[in-house]
């Protein structure tokens, strides 16, 4: 095998506040050649995720932090190029932790094939990877949504958001979603078929979820946190679910947050719980075979914000903090 160059983002320091290119340190690296149980894989597009800020931070988390020095973790897809492991052959697509560099070489801990004559390479990290198992668990499994439910999802234009509203709609819930500016909203209502869409750049959103919830909120699916969690605390409904998806505007502030609105759980009986899509793990196949028949059948669709260049990671990711990704943000290596 000749030898190749791996360019790489490895962590600099844990950052304070928004992350920016000098939190990474870009090296090129001597690829090495796959030992017993190892797979070399060329990266072929890299998932951008919000809960990326979180691997960054040494707090306490459901995963271990990224180290310093370590390359920078992220999920994606790409080629087997060379195989020293029994059930991974050359010229296969593996979905697992790439890592943001060109390409993969160690062990497919936690990897399962995917295949690009079914669905294109980007699918398999929105829809029917990661982001899809993410909008399904968290609004059927502990959200409980049912048929004749208010819905309100907030982040609603991006990866997660943007499918699981669509599933509530499937599911027969009336599904307002909350997104940045009247593109987005346009989208959600005209495209993906939600039922409403408030503005939260241009208009008051308690307000807006008192007219489109007079009923309250049935089931809360939160992507953002902070005072978009606060003001639909403020308008739910007897025994409603919130389900806390993940906190956006949360993630670069050097003081959190809380609900100040929590007492409103106590008042409806609502409870709220923390999701982490890793503990439905053992349940991706079942899901994602239901995902791809909506898929196919056209009750659901996906939008990926697809950026070009591993050079640019850095400035992709900041486009998660700044609202300017519109569906799945993914980066093409």
């Amino acid at each position: 095998m000749p030898t190749r160059t791996n360019r790489q983002f490895l962590l600099a320091q844990r950052p304070v506040g928004l992350p920016g290119r000098d939190s990474f340190n870009f090296v090129e690296a001597p690829l090495g050649e796959p030992g017993p149980g190892q797979i070399l894989v060329r990266n072929h597009y890299l998932s951008i995720d919000p809960a990326m800020r979180g691997w960054m931070s040494d707090a306490r988390s459901y995963v271990p932090p990224v180290g310093i020095g370590e390359v920078m973790r992220a999920l994606g897809v790409g080629e087997v190029i060379a195989s020293r492991h029994p059930d991974f052959a050359v010229g296969e697509h593996v979905n697992g932790f790439l890592g943001v560099q060109d390409y993969f070489l160690g062990e497919p801990r936690g990897f399962y094939k995917v295949d690009p004559r079914h669905a294109p390479l980007p699918l398999y990290l929105s829809a029917l990877g990661m982001t899809g198992m993410t909008a399904y668990f968290a609004l059927l499994d502990t959200g409980a949504a049912k048929g004749g439910d208010t819905v309100v999802i907030s982040g609603a234009a991006g990866a997660v958001g943007s499918v699981a509203g669509q599933i509530a709609r499937i599911k027969g819930c009336r599904v307002i979603g909350i997104a940045g500016g009247p593109e987005k909203s346009r989208y959600l209502t005209e495209e993906l078929g939600f039922n409403a869409a408030i503005d939260y750049k241009h208009e008051d959103v308690t307000a807006a979820l008192r007219r489109e919830c007079p009923q309250g909120i049935d089931l809360f699916f939160d992507n953002v946190g902070g005072d978009i969690l606060d003001a639909a605390l403020a308008c739910l409904a007897l025994r409603a679910r919130v389900v806390i998806c993940g906190a956006i505007s949360q993630y670069n502030a050097t003081t959190v947050k809380g609900p100040a609105n929590y007492l409103s759980l106590l008042v409806n009986r609502a409870r709220m719980e923390g999701f982490i899509v890793l503990d439905h793990a053992s349940r991706f196949a079942e899901a994602a075979q239901e995902m791809a028949g909506w898929l196919a059948s056209g009750q659901l669709k996906s939008k990926e914000d697809i950026d070009e260049g591993l050079e640019n990671f850095p400035e992709t990711f900041l486009k998660l903090f700044r609202g300017e990704n519109f569906g799945k943000l993914v980066l093409k290596v």
